[in-house]
């Protein structure tokens, strides 16, 4: 919603700048599917699309917030954070700024409509640009492959992309899908084979195309058999087992950072410490909870040992280092570099083990490799993981 807005702010600018000409802004394209069945147009992608444009309208227009009857919860949800989001980004606008966007909606915005007969034509469009002519997220273009080998199944179609489509107009960081696959999914891939890894593009998209229902190779027959238990690091089936798939991890994920440190005040004491700030930290609480991911995902158990483990092994390198970034973590996760107090492979080492004792019994380094006076700031933070672990 924020960008939305934003890049109608600066579309009613460039309007103003070109008035000489009849400058048009485009919102997005929407695919529609002439339903003949019931003689209606189902809106095959562009709902969260037309949402948001119509929330933005209901409030210059001073309208109540939309009356629908909504089963979905999380649906329901959604709408009103949106709304409120939108009143928010009016809050500091006067009247002139919201007059002239609803001149915008009259005169300056316009969508493409697309209607096609059969469902499957409707998913060809998305595999090159969309309309403003920027590349497709990675994840757009898995949608898009995945929704062809669904073969067609009209009602399944339907289902997934409204699952997706709740999920893509979520305002929780975790339920967010490229989120998931940018900081989580890829990073175990590639940490779990001692590989680094970087920003998930389109060049990546075929780790996650899955295996084809219509293979005969042992692998994908033991992949088919196995459906519909997931592991990050395994293969799936390609369709719908991918939206299902998205669906168990964004809820995985969501449980884990909601439910997992119950119990565990000390940990969350230490996490919401507002004295550790700083972006160093929030990469260690990142990659704490993709690590905790990735053994969950693995044993299913959150065994206490485990976690304070895992918490203490994301949370030295910040005592480590003076400086954090993606890069020093990425380095990290893969292990081996003798500049850090521990240097396991935690990933590799989770994706081999067979058993939860084979992680919890580990040893995490807790002693500095470098003392020195530069690291001072985190030293309150060392004396959290030393008394975490016991050691005076």
């Amino acid at each position: 919603m924020s960008e939305l807005l934003n890049d109608i702010n600066d579309a009613m600018i460039k309007r103003k700048e070109n008035s000489n000409i009849d400058f048009k802004y485009r919102v997005g394209t929407i695919l529609l599917h002439n339903n003949d069945i019931d003689n209606t147009m189902d809106v095959i992608d562009g709902q969260q699309r037309i949402v948001s444009l119509l929330l933005i309208l209901k409030y210059l227009e001073d309208c109540d917030f939309i009356q629908m009857n909504l089963e979905n919860k999380s649906t329901q949800y959604n709408l009103y954070t949106n709304y409120v989001f939108v009143k928010d980004w009016f809050a500091l606008k006067d009247d002139a700024d919201k007059n002239a966007m609803r001149d915008a909606f009259k005169v300056l915005l316009e969508v493409v409509v697309i209607t096609v007969n059969k469902l499957g034509e409707a998913f060809q469009l998305f595999d090159s640009q969309n309309s403003r002519g920027k590349s497709l997220y990675p994840h757009d273009l898995l949608k898009a492959y995945h929704l062809r080998e669904m073969n067609d199944d009209l009602f399944e179609m339907k289902r997934v992309v409204e699952m997706w489509e709740n999920w893509d107009s979520s305002h929780h960081e975790w339920n967010d899908i490229e989120y998931l696959f940018n900081s989580y999914l890829f990073p175990i891939i590639n940490w779990a084979e001692n590989n680094p890894t970087h920003i998930f593009t389109i060049n990546d998209i075929d780790v996650f195309k899955g295996v084809k229902s219509t293979e005969i190779y042992p692998y994908a027959l033991r992949t088919i058999k196995a459906m519909p238990v997931y592991q990050i690091t395994e293969p799936f089936i390609a369709g719908k087992d991918f939206f299902l798939m998205v669906d168990y991890y964004l809820a995985l994920l969501n449980y884990l950072k909601s439910n997992a440190l119950r119990g565990f005040d000390d940990i969350k004491n230490i996490i919401e410490n507002k004295s550790y700030n700083g972006t160093g930290f929030e990469n260690c609480k990142e990659l704490f909870y993709c690590i905790l991911l990735c053994y969950y995902d693995r044993f299913k158990n959150l065994d206490s040992k485990v976690i304070r483990k895992l918490f203490s092994w994301a949370f030295m390198i910040r005592v480590d280092m003076k400086t954090l970034s993606h890069k020093t973590i990425n380095k990290y996760a893969i292990g081996g570099d003798s500049s850090y107090s521990n240097r396991i492979s935690m990933f590799y080492k989770i994706l081999h083990s067979m058993k939860p004792n084979q992680i919890s019994n580990l040893n995490i380094e807790i002693t500095r490799i470098n003392d020195s006076a530069q690291k001072e700031k985190w030293n309150p933070l060392y004396k959290d993981i030393k008394q975490l672990n016991g050691i005076d």
